[in-house]
């Protein structure tokens, strides 16, 4: 149950995001909505899950985890983006830039603050799961562990407070790629996409599929032998289809923990290209 639930959540923000271009024309609304789209979609996970409860420990930890992070993280993306941009001196030139970097300098430090050395963030980025009872159950917060003073503004019937803490490790990273596209617009899409008939063509399946068909063109070394990164190849099919890919490498991480098949879009390409070549064979 909770398991369906974390993908009624998942492909929910996906529909919500298919649109967000987050240009410099239309940010600050784009960031607007979102925020009010999540913090109701927050409200209500938290109130579709606390009104049935919880079947067992294992759908208390997936809710503290995995559904929970994913709804606050953009939450907390999206309102930051909201005041950063809100608070913006310029549209370009080097107080823009200026501006940008010292929100990336801000951002570099609030990191190394939280995370740098820090046996949770290695904990959460090498997928373990040994430790999931003690950081993501209520109730099982120990303060002798020098937290931070958070912990005591919380609701410990609502929070275990590591679930805020991976919510912040998604937050900070889709923080930084956004700034880093502030900072380097030749590697924005939306600026590339103003020449030709390239508007015109528009990617229509989710985004979680461009995402496999990205990583799967790069782990057989399919573009240019090899030798561009993911970043580059993702900037590449934004730009050719006009779509933000912000949370590439954590979609990327949430495909790999899929039940069932993990390439779904690519195993669907299969079908449907054997399909087609039948079709073709019987003319």
């Amino acid at each position: 149950m909770i398991e369906s639930i974390y993908k009624t959540f998942v492909k929910r923000i996906e529909n919500q995001e298919q649109n967000i271009t987050l240009n410099k024309e239309k940010v600050i609304e784009e960031a607007y909505q979102m925020t009010i789209v999540l913090k109701e979609l927050l409200n209500e996970a938290k109130n579709q899950v606390f009104e049935r409860g919880f079947k067992d420990k294992n759908e208390e930890i997936v809710y503290f985890k995995n559904i929970k992070p994913l709804i606050l993280g953009r939450l907390i993306f999206y309102n930051k983006v909201y005041r950063i941009e809100t608070s913006c001196p310029a549209k370009g030139g080097d107080i823009y830039i200026r501006y940008f970097e010292e929100e990336q300098e801000k951002l570099n430090y609030e990191f190394k603050e939280r995370f740098i050395d820090s046996d949770f963030f290695r904990y959460i980025k090498s997928g373990r799961t040994d430790l999931d009872e003690k950081y993501f159950r209520l109730g099982q917060i120990d303060i002798l562990e020098g937290l931070n003073s958070y912990v005591f503004e919380i609701d410990p019937q609502s929070s275990t407070y590591y679930d805020y803490k991976v919510a912040h490790i998604h937050a900070d990273e889709l923080l930084y790629n956004y700034i880093q596209r502030r900072l380097n617009p030749e590697d924005n899409y939306e600026v590339l996409l103003q020449v030709g008939e390239a508007k015109d063509i528009l990617w229509t399946h989710t985004k979680n599929a461009l995402i496999e068909l990205i990583y799967a063109l790069h782990a057989a070394d399919a573009i240019s032998h090899g030798k561009l990164g993911i970043r580059k190849i993702s900037g590449v099919f934004q730009m050719l289809f006009g779509i933000s890919l912000n949370d590439l490498h954590n979609s990327f991480h949430r495909m790999k923990a899929r039940s069932g098949s993990r390439t779904l879009f690519i195993d669907q390409l299969k079908h449907t290209l054997e399909e087609y070549m039948d079709k073709e064979d019987s003319f």
